[in-house]
């Protein structure tokens, strides 16, 4: 790229010698003196009294030593990180009654988790069984039973959003279109199990090493459930395989590990199953979304009225942040003039629904770009000229709630389109055959102006050595998606060092700067990024001052960090080495040492993210007569990820997103029969394998976000969303169906086309 010499280069992931050669070390690979295995006893029913907990069996057999139940532990109530404190409703084990099937109920440690399973079988629970709710229609109406005290009709929450008069527009619009469409739930998948271990010192402080996106999130939860000071909880997160958001809030075997290690003394260690990941853990929301939109006859937006119920399942979790943020999608890549939302979160006696890579986008952009091809269809126009013509564009506002900055909507669409040979596909008639398109923004960070806190949304430290040398502390967490590489390339590019002379140390609250809310939201590049950027400018201004004394020049007369060397800019003979400048400040600093620390808070643009990415996507695809069999042949992307700062993670990052794209248009679904799962293990959960990944061509449109490192800001999680809708256009041009359904299979497909004859 030019003007860089890191930044846009294909740098290899930091972490790819130690994952390709299994040095890396996971959470459930550690193994302390000592250390206890836990297990959790978890409920077989969904909604029930808890009358009484008979412990006294597993407690007496040999091995065991920490049975716990909820009537052991504080009563505290944590969830959604302290955001909404009144939304706060799970216990780290159930205390008066269980909610959903697999509820954790109570937590047993022994000397090896084969002695911990037989525990639990030990273990009598007295249930008083209380009427239940599974679908959305159940739990909204009138006289259904309570899951929780204090709510209406099961309603946790709603969150609104409005501007303009949506009904005046409505009215005065030439085309309106009303339709209802539903989305599944969906496990993240992850290949490595949730896992923590807690060891307790003997002044009674917890360190506690865990599988999460949040590790000071962690902290504060922890802290507030047991009853300790913040900083008598260290989180250690050691290489994560894998979070897409499930792993990104305060869990019951992060606290039960804690809890049973003070009470016994002794690391206690709690790894999850794949069954209890798929049966029991966080998913994605169900939704029923019910959108309409008004158009002018030559394709203009008028105004949108947006309604969507979230299916909760047993608890809030991150759902209050879900359905504000539905809404926030559901007003993005096109100008409408007036827009309504009303978004519901219910609660039913099912797993909870929480965050998954998009937040929100998927369900609601799903329905949007459904719409849009649907209202092209009906008025004649080119599916994606109808979306240049309504494209937002740098500059745009969503009153309160969003700014637009960069935008490289309408280049992505146009690109997309000649990539795909888009024009000339779309007249084909050939039976079975068909070409679609959706579109997608996403936010580079959630700044959500309601989170007040006393540190900055992102904090890094920079210490410099005089070997030429620095090392970088951030609580940034890389999860998978490369981002440890990516704050050392930005470091490197601004002190002019190369990648092996940064050292890293991530995700320790002991060791690294407070502030950093974790990764979600696509937040680590920008915000994490631009407090390396700040730090390494306080160390940059500390050498320039330091050469420009030794050789005489003026601070403003360029000086530059290149090469490994301090020096006015194009004149290497005019400065020395990296190392001998920070020798030098240590020197005029009475051997202090050169330590910087860098922040990050954004400015306010809104109620939700300092900057957007955008992107279109094509799908070809080829659909069984027969069988009904949907064949994804190629997929075309062009995405605006701002300044790329490395390639190969983008790229990476691309295919992700398409792989879970595939699988929730086609495949992916969590299926329930009265509160349980039914498809708990990978064999009967589908998902798409290398093998059905179809090729594809992608490009970057480079824009610059002046609020992100270097220019640069979200790549990879906004790229989930456009799949579905692309894939479901296809299958409409191919058969005639139109999908308002995800999954889409080969049953819907069937049906759809004898339905329509």
């Amino acid at each position: 790229m030019a003007g860089f010499d890191i930044v846009g280069k294909d740098i290899p992931r930091t972490d790819a010698r130690a994952k390709a050669t299994g040095a890396a070390v996971y959470t459930d690979d550690i193994k302390l003196p000592g250390m206890l295995h836990g297990r959790l006893l978890r409920s077989p029913v969904a909604h029930a009294l808890i009358k009484h907990i008979d412990i006294r069996r597993a407690e007496a057999l040999p091995g065991v030593k920490c049975v716990v139940t909820g009537k052991d532990i504080p009563k505290v109530r944590y969830g959604n990180w302290r955001l909404f404190p009144d939304l706060q409703d799970e216990y780290a084990l159930a205390v008066d009654k269980v909610r959903f099937i697999g509820d954790e109920v109570a937590a047993v440690a022994a000397v090896d988790r084969d002695t911990a399973r037989e525990a639990l079988d030990l273990i009598r629970v007295d249930y008083e069984e209380l009427p239940t709710v599974f679908d959305l229609a159940s739990a909204l109406r009138k006289g259904a039973p309570r899951i929780h005290d204090g709510t209406q009709g099961n309603i946790s929450l709603d969150r609104k959003i409005r501007y303009g008069n949506v009904d005046k527009g409505l009215k005065e619009a030439d085309y309106v279109r009303k339709d209802t469409f539903t989305v599944q739930a969906v496990s993240h998948a992850y290949l490595e199990p949730c896992s923590s271990v807690a060891q307790c010192d003997i002044d009674g402080r917890i360190t506690l090493w865990t599988s999460t996106q949040v590790p000071y999130i962690v902290q504060c939860l922890l802290a507030s459930t047991l009853g300790l000071r913040e900083n008598d909880i260290r989180v250690i997160k050691p290489t994560v395989g894998g979070g897409f958001g499930g792993k990104m809030e305060l869990r019951p075997w992060d606290f039960c590990a804690a809890f049973m290690a003070r009470r016994t003394g002794r690391p206690v260690k709690f790894t999850l199953t794949r069954r209890e990941e798929l049966a029991t853990g966080r998913r994605r929301h169900p939704m029923e979304i019910t959108s309409t939109v008004g158009f002018r006859k030559d394709g203009t937006l008028v105004a949108k009225d947006l309604k969507i119920l979230l299916d909760g399942g047993a608890y809030n979790a991150m759902g209050p942040t879900a359905t504000f943020l539905c809404g926030n999608f559901g007003a993005m890549l096109y100008r409408y003039p007036s827009y309504r939302f009303l978004g519901q979160h219910v609660y039913t006696n099912k797993p909870p629904a929480s965050a998954m890579r998009g937040f929100g986008a998927p369900q609601s952009l799903f329905a949007s770009e459904s719409q849009m091809n649907m209202a092209a269809e009906e008025l004649g126009i080119d599916p994606i000229d109808i979306r240049l013509k309504n494209a937002q564009m740098p500059g745009d506002r969503i009153p309160d709630v969003a700014t637009i900055s960069s935008c490289g909507f309408r280049e992505c669409m146009e690109k997309v389109s000649e990539m795909s040979a888009w024009k000339k596909k779309r007249k084909s008639r050939r039976k079975g055959y068909g070409v679609g398109v959706g579109c997608y923004s996403f936010i580079s960070g959630g700044v959500f102006n309601w989170f007040n806190t006393q540190y900055p949304f992102s904090a890094a430290e920079v210490r410099a050595f005089d070997d030429g040398t620095v090392h970088l502390l951030t609580m940034a967490s890389d999860i998978g998606q490369g981002s440890d590489t990516v704050l050392k390339q930005i470091l490197a590019e601004e002190l002019g060092l190369a990648m092996e002379d940064i050292r890293l140390t991530a995700a320790d609250t002991a060791m690294t700067p407070q502030g950093d809310l974790g990764t979600w939201g696509s937040r680590v590049t920008l915000m994490a990024g631009n407090a390396v950027i700040d730090a390494a400018r306080q160390i940059k201004d500390q050498l320039f001052g330091a050469v420009s004394a030794r050789f005489d020049l003026n601070v403003i007369y360029d000086l530059e960090c290149r090469d490994g060397r301090v020096q006015a800019r194009g004149k290497p003979d005019r400065g020395m080495t990296f190392g001998e400048a920070v020798a030098l400040v240590q020197k005029a600093n009475r051997g202090e040492a050169l330590v910087a620390r860098g922040s990050y808070t954004p400015r306010r643009k809104g109620l939700v993210t300092p900057a957007f990415s955008f992107g279109a996507q094509v799908s070809e695809v080829e659909v069984d007569p027969e069988t009904g069999l949907v064949d994804v042949k190629k997929m075309w992307t062009a995405h605006d990820c701002g300044t790329v700062i490395n390639q190969k993670s983008v790229e990476g990052q691309l295919e992700g997103s398409l792989h879970m794209g595939l699988g929730y248009a086609l495949c992916e679904e969590l299926v329930m029969d009265q509160g349980t799962t039914i498809n708990d293990t990978f064999l009967d959960y589908k998902m798409p394998t290398a093998q059905d990944m179809p090729p594809g061509e992608s490009v970057c449109i480079e824009t610059y976000e002046p609020e992100g490192p270097m220019g640069a800001k979200e790549a990879g999680e906004g790229m989930v969303s456009p799949t579905a809708p692309a894939i479901a256009d296809a299958v409409h041009m191919a058969t005639g169906f139109r999908c308002k359904d995800l999954p889409i299979t080969p049953e819907k497909i069937l049906k759809g086309k004898v339905d329509s004859r």
